[in-house]
């Protein structure tokens, strides 16, 4: 209700200011990163150790997928349009935030929608704008990443536009997205008073073709989780040898 709370005053907010001062993408990555930092992240008790910073601008920065505040975490430091499955977009007050602020919608199971989100993946960037992809596609609830898509990587490549992989991990089974809707997930995650996470920003990367890049980032993002865990995280990963993903995306409301 907090969180909700925040995020009506804080578009209205904007919305006002807007009026004297125009609406451009600086202004609203503004708000959002304060949103987070000030409001969020303090109010889920969310405690946070960051390796590293945004290294490049613009850059195509991709990021393995855990929890449903993963773009909270990483849009804390990164000032990136972040790109979202389209049934997110059915939440309302969280719909209107993230487009107010900084979201290419996508529908996955839509060869179109796909095609018309790369477009605009590559138009934002060649604008000189970051963005923000999670390859896998869903999230993961293995110590590695799952295979990542190559599509994104190749229109890197082609644009000539380096890739930043960023690694995020948490301490706690709670907090990793099971195998539950998203209502239970948040309870699951935020029932206990105290969320850690770690959050390592990589090196620029660029690559002859797009599949090498895509298996060069998912390596270094690989060898970061595996030292993030290394006598820090608590996570149970034999509770989930036997799952290679889970698709939050059947839990969201199905678009009509």
């Amino acid at each position: 209700m907090l969180i909700t709370g925040s995020i009506v005053i804080g578009l209205l907010g904007y919305a006002f200011t807007t009026i004297f001062k125009g609406n451009t993408p600086e202004r609203a990555f503004r708000l959002r990163r304060r949103w987070i930092r000030w409001v969020v992240l303090p109010i889920l008790n969310i405690k946070y150790k960051v390796k590293g910073k945004p290294p490049i601008t613009p850059a195509l920065y991709v990021c393995n997928h855990r929890s449903f505040v993963d773009p909270l975490i990483n849009c804390a430091y990164l000032d990136a349009y972040i790109i979202a499955k389209a049934e997110i977009a059915k939440y309302p007050i969280i719909n209107k935030g993230a487009e107010m602020t900084g979201v290419l919608w996508v529908k996955r199971d839509s060869t179109k929608s796909r095609n018309a989100t790369r477009e605009k993946l590559v138009e934002t960037l060649l604008d000189g704008y970051n963005v923000l992809v999670y390859p896998e596609g869903t999230v993961g609830v293995t110590p590695e990443t799952l295979k990542f898509s190559k599509g994104t990587f190749a229109e890197a490549v082609k644009n000539n536009i380096p890739i930043v992989p960023i690694a995020l991990e948490y301490r706690d089974t709670k907090d990793l997205w099971q195998d539950t809707s998203f209502v239970q997930h948040y309870f699951n995650q935020f029932a206990s008073w105290r969320t850690e996470v770690k959050m390592s920003f990589g090196p620029a990367m660029t690559a002859e073709d797009g599949p090498q890049l895509s298996l060069d980032a998912q390596a270094w993002i690989n060898a970061e989780l595996k030292e993030m865990q290394q006598d820090w995280t608590k996570v149970d990963w034999a509770k989930f040898e036997e799952e290679e993903e889970v698709d939050p995306s059947k839990y969201l409301p199905k678009s009509k």
